[in-house]
This record gives structure tokens, sequence and C-alpha cells, in this order.
């Protein structure tokens, strides 16, 4: 596996573009079929949980660059598997209603935490997993591969909640349409300079150990990760310039059909 910082950047910049498509490709699917496709999508999805777990735990000792690529391809595969489960309304939270109208800000709070909620808790417990599997470890890829999406999507999380004038809710799948009722289009708060200033910090200070440490297998981590922390930054501003992110992906998604055509084909 090549120990080049520019083609982990690639490689970074592709599986974010083809894993977010294939994941919102396979949703859409779901969406157009029968009320089982969903489940069946992440029952078929299984392997990929557990490819995931083997390879982190594979790549433990090994600080090659193929060890590195490993590790970050395992969290990949850990986390993808978990966002097919939240997409598809399998592991969601308790609460699958919308929010109503002028609630207070602390009920509104609670009702959107309630609705991510059995998903979080997986985030945590596999990040948690990771952590205790990376002590004493050589390698802390995928450990560190996996704590950087996480807090990545809490700060996305908070920052759609308390208000961002851009909310893309064009691939929302059916299952989590109500979802969208718990976000805030408006002015942003002072969470969200906090959160790109501290992306942006965090990217340099990675971009550093990139360029700095000596060891080949740990550069092509950190650009890895440097990548990564990049694209998170992106994902932010897309919350707040008018561009037009979703032409990323929709080339590859199929259209809705119909809600008349849904029913049709469920037999209602």
């Amino acid at each position: 596996m090549t120990d080049n910082p520019w083609v982990a950047a690639l490689v970074t910049l592709f599986l974010w573009w083809f894993s977010t498509g294939i994941i919102l490709w396979r949703v859409r699917v779901a969406d157009n079929g029968t009320g089982q496709d969903h489940q069946t999508s992440v029952i078929m999805g299984l392997p990929l949980l557990a490819i995931g777990f083997l390879a982190a735990r594979a790549s433990l000792m090994d600080l090659s660059a193929g060890g590195i690529y490993l590790a970050f391809l395992a969290a990949l595969a850990l986390w993808g598997w978990i966002e097919l489960a939240f997409l598809s309304g399998v592991i969601t939270g308790p609460n699958t209603k919308p929010c109503p109208p002028f609630v207070s800000q602390s009920n509104r709070f609670w009702r959107a935490v309630g609705t991510i909620a059995w998903h979080e808790a997986l985030l945590v417990a596999t990040l948690a997993a990771l952590g205790l599997a990376t002590i004493g470890a050589a390698n802390p890829f995928a450990f560190g591969t996996f704590a950087l999406l996480f807090v990545a999507r809490i700060s996305a999380k908070l920052n759609l909640f308390l208000g961002v004038p851009r909310i893309n809710v064009h691939f929302l799948p059916k299952p989590l349409a109500h979802l969208a009722s718990h976000f805030r289009i408006g002015r942003i708060t002072a969470l969200f300079p906090a959160s790109i200033s501290c992306l942006t910090v965090f990217s340099a200070l990675l971009l550093e150990r990139a360029v700095n440490v000596e060891h080949p297998g740990m550069s092509v981590g950190y650009a890895l990760l440097t990548c990564l922390c990049l694209l998170a930054l992106l994902e932010h501003w897309f919350m707040v310039l008018p561009l037009p992110d979703e032409k990323l992906w929709r080339w590859m998604i199929p259209a809705a059909k119909p809600q008349k055509e849904l029913e049709d084909a469920n037999g209602l």
C-alpha cells in the first residue's frame, strides 16, 4: 500500500463521496420499494459491521501504510453500517413523531434527542469498544477515525438544532421524515463559528503531524485524518453557503416514487 500522503488525501475524498452516495442510493431504493426493504438493507449490510470490527482488530499492531489504511477502512465500515441503520429507520430513537410548532427550546431539544437516542448510544458504544481495544496498541487510527467522525457529527447536529441558514433535507428518507421538524432554519448561533474554528485548528494540527512525523505509516494516517477533518469542515460550510452540495450525489440516486405508486406497490 502506498505511503504517499497525497494518495491518502485522494483516497479519503473518494471514499467520502462514494460511501455517502452508496448509502443514499440504497436508502432511496428502499424508500421506493416495499415496507420491509429498509430492514432488509440493514440485515444485508451486517457483514459490513462484522468486517469493520475484524479489520479494526487486525490493524491494531500494524503501523505499516497497509495497516493504517486497514484501520481507516474499518472505521468507515463501522460508521457506514450504523448510518445505514439510522437512515433506514431501524436504529433511531423512541420518538418517531414530528415536533409540534411553538414548543419551548428545552422541549424541542429533548424531542430531538428522542429521535436519535438509540443511534447515538450505538455510536458511543462503538467508540468505547474501539477505544478500549486501542489501549496499548501501536495503530490508533481506527479509533481516531471513528472519534473524528463522531465529534464532527455531534457538532453538525447541534448546529442544525440551534439554527443555520441552509438545511438540505432532499435526501431524508421516509422513515426519518419527522426529523426535519426538529431542525431550525435561521441565523447562525455562536456555536457555528466555534465549530468552524475548532475544525480549522484541528485540521492544521493534523496536517502538521502528517508533514513532520518521521514514520511513513503515521504520516499516511495523519494525512487521512487531515483530509477527513477538512471534509467535516466543508460539510459545516454547506450549512451557510449557497452551494448546491446535493448535486454531488443527485445524479446517482433514483427519483422518489409518488406516494400513489408506493401505495399501489404495497397493495394499499
